[in-house]
């Protein structure tokens, strides 16, 4: 792909059984979210789906406060841009639809490229997770524990 195709991608609209299959394609370490609040897709001129945005409530129940979403996903084909494209989206789409705050978490070892190119701030480091297994509610350990994180957010108005 060379970077002119890259400047034909559009925001095309996307159901989430089509974004959560597109996850489970393309995302280098997570399954799909359970849910979502919306998703949006980046197209191609052919009308190819090449990247997805999957935004829904925030996972940490104390960031849940009911103005403030969180980008639990996005994955690409490797389209150039797109996610960048996608996070710029999904921060509009939130604020049309009243939300006051848009974030998201990286993993270690990942730049955060597509998130700066879209304007968003560090807000901050968060450390490695020991996992969720505790007595009372016994899980299975997950692949993306004992790893830090960062955490983002849209820029603000």
């Amino acid at each position: 792909m060379t970077d002119q195709d890259s400047e034909r991608l559009h925001l095309a609209p996307v159901r989430f059984r089509q974004a959560a299959e597109f996850v489970r394609l393309w995302h280098r370490h997570h399954k799909p979210p359970p849910g979502q609040v919306f998703a949006v897709g980046a197209a191609d001129e052919r009308g190819t789906l090449r990247a997805v945005a999957i935004v829904g409530r925030p996972v940490s129940r104390h960031l849940d406060n009911g103005t403030t979403l969180e980008v639990t996903r996005t994955a690409s084909d490797g389209a150039r841009n797109a996610n960048s494209m996608l996070y710029a989206a999904a921060w509009r789409a939130a604020q049309a639809l009243g939300y006051s705050r848009l974030i998201t978490y990286t993993q270690s070892g990942e730049s955060g490229a597509s998130l700066r190119g879209a304007g968003w701030r560090v807000l901050a480091q968060r450390p490695a997770r020991p996992g969720w297994n505790c007595p009372s509610r016994p899980r299975a350990p997950a692949t993306t524990e004992r790893i830090e994180r960062t955490l983002w957010q849209a820029p603000t108005p």
